[in-house]
């Protein structure tokens, strides 16, 4: 079904003023996952457009796209996705920033501990003195990341279970803001055994302290690079700075597609969004904008590697983890974030007028909006509903 947009406009007014936990009927299901597919069609079209642009292209095994070295190339990544998948480690339930693109944007007051001297890994709690447990009964994975939040808040603690998996010769990557590195806590990971460091470089707006922090943890930590969501600000402000941040000798740049969710969806209400393959939620300028960064990269030979970090990275990311898991052919843990589809956020796609679907037929009977609502409901191609 190519459905028209303004067609797919009307209903999706419709389903936008339906009360929650109303459920669609099988013809109403067919017309949101048609203009679902129109939508993601041109968001392809134009992502394919501007792959054309971007010289020395490569994939990894076709699982992501990157510009630049292949030995720069992030082994936390590898280890995502050819390895044994992401190994998540939390620790701590605090952050000292809140930045709009958090996953847990408006929440950060109320995130329950783990607990003290506890560790979560895999789902589970550990104490320290587990860990040996732990490695002599568990397969080791690939790699470990710890995750959740912002760890400097209390980065002693990391030190020695960062040296236990040192010592298991498991790879070991940690994310953080990079606000509250100092060279005393960025050189104790180096030598507790702590591989790969990712800054979030759009957190604090690209600020000058945390550009000096990559540079500093260069000195201590083997690679160190930049993971952060690509949004329009990140984008201006790190041109602005470019020169400063490619000075520090950082060796990759990890594009990560602004995916949304329940608790950050509304800071980036009226924005045109996309579902990729009926899972993520995205504004379809992020991708584009991963792809415009490393089309620059190329032109101007950066030292080091930009990677797209995207909705479909994530997809073959999940594969890849539910095969290694032994999971049944095709399983996978990529799904929607949200537990209805907020209709709302597809009606300013729905109504840019330069946003085109790239074919359009007309419906055939039992689908036209003008058949199913009342003349008081419809009028003029225009639903409103009865109040």
């Amino acid at each position: 079904m190519k459905i028209s947009k303004k067609d797919a406009l009307s209903w999706f007014e419709f389903f936008a003023q339906l009360p929650a936990g109303e459920q669609l009927l099988v013809k109403q299901q067919e017309i949101v996952y048609a203009t679902f597919a129109q939508i993601e069609a041109v968001v392809i079209k134009r992502k394919e457009e501007l792959m054309e642009q971007i010289t020395g292209l490569k994939t990894l095994k076709d699982r992501t796209l990157f510009v630049g070295p292949d030995e720069k190339f992030p082994d936390g990544c590898r280890s995502c996705l050819l390895g044994s998948g992401l190994t998540a480690i939390r620790k701590t339930n605090k952050c000292n920033l809140q930045c709009r693109f958090c996953y847990n944007y408006g929440e950060l007051d109320a995130i329950e501990p783990v607990g003290e001297g506890i560790w979560v890994i895999g789902g589970t709690k550990f104490y320290e003195n587990d860990i040996d447990l732990l490695l002599e009964i568990h397969k080791k994975p690939t790699g470990v990341a710890y995750v959740y939040l912002e760890p400097f808040m209390e980065i002693e603690k990391y030190y020695n279970i960062i040296q236990k998996f040192n010592k298991a010769g498991i790879y070991q990557h940690l994310y953080t803001n990079g606000t509250l590195a100092t060279e005393t806590t960025l050189k104790a990971l180096g030598e507790a055994g702590l591989n790969e460091l990712r800054f979030n470089l759009g957190a604090s707006g690209c600020a000058d302290k945390v550009i000096e922090n990559i540079g500093i943890a260069k000195k201590y930590i083997k690679k160190v690079g930049i993971e952060t969501p690509m949004t329009n600000e990140f984008f201006e402000k790190f041109f602005l700075k470019k020169q400063a941040v490619l000075d520090t000798g950082l060796d990759f740049i990890n594009c990560a597609e602004l995916h949304l969710n329940p608790n950050n969806i509304e800071n980036y209400w009226g924005e045109k969004m996309y579902i990729a393959r009926h899972g993520y939620i995205s504004p379809i300028w992020s991708r584009e904008l991963t792809l415009r960064f490393m089309a620059a990269a190329a032109k101007e030979k950066w030292n080091l590697v930009v990677h797209d970090c995207s909705n479909d990275t994530k997809f073959a990311r999940d594969l890849n983890l539910g095969t290694k898991e032994g999971k049944w052919f095709g399983a996978s843990s990529y799904t929607s974030e949200f537990l209805e589809i907020p209709y709302a956020v597809f009606l300013p796609v729905l109504r840019d007028e330069e946003f085109h679907f790239l074919v359009e037929e007309e419906l055939t009977s039992g689908y036209n909006p003008g058949e199913c609502f009342s003349k008081k409901e419809w009028h003029n191609g225009k639903y409103y509903r009865n109040k």
